[in-house]
């Protein structure tokens, strides 16, 4: 939990900091909280309302379905014919470098992302990548 939010919960802290504001400043403070709960107010309700409006359609979808007379079965076939957003996995690349590391282990590098310190220090000295070439 941040200070902030220690401050704003606690009634003590909220009269210590007010102890230490005018009276202007106090109030001004008072109507800007004021107003940020109220847009958090209308937040919540959006949200609630979205959720409401997504229940009643599940419910209008059910009834339907039911009506129809479609079954488990039916249902499950057609939900596995939508196509699903998820990323799909490539292969690995294969790797086209290969190189000593500074323990003396031999590795490999596919070419992608951060080049390996050991080769950037090789081509820094004057190699090129054709030198690691598998």
């Amino acid at each position: 939990m941040s200070e902030l939010t220690k401050v704003f919960t606690n009634l003590r802290s909220i009269r210590a900091v007010v102890r230490d504001l005018t009276l202007e400043q106090a109030e001004n403070s008072l109507k800007k909280f004021e107003e940020a709960v109220a847009e958090k107010r209308i937040q919540i309700d959006k949200i609630q309302q979205a959720e409401n409006e997504r229940k009643e359609r599940i419910a209008r979808y059910k009834e339907l379905i039911k009506r129809e007379g479609i079954t488990e079965e039916e249902l499950r076939a057609i939900i596995d014919a939508i196509p699903t957003n998820a990323r799909k996995k490539h292969k690995p690349r294969p790797a086209k470098y290969q190189y000593i590391d500074t323990n003396g282990k031999q590795k490999t590098w596919t070419g992608q992302g951060r080049t390996p310190r050991v080769i950037q220090q090789a081509l820094d000295e004057g190699k090129t990548l054709s030198d690691f070439e598998i």
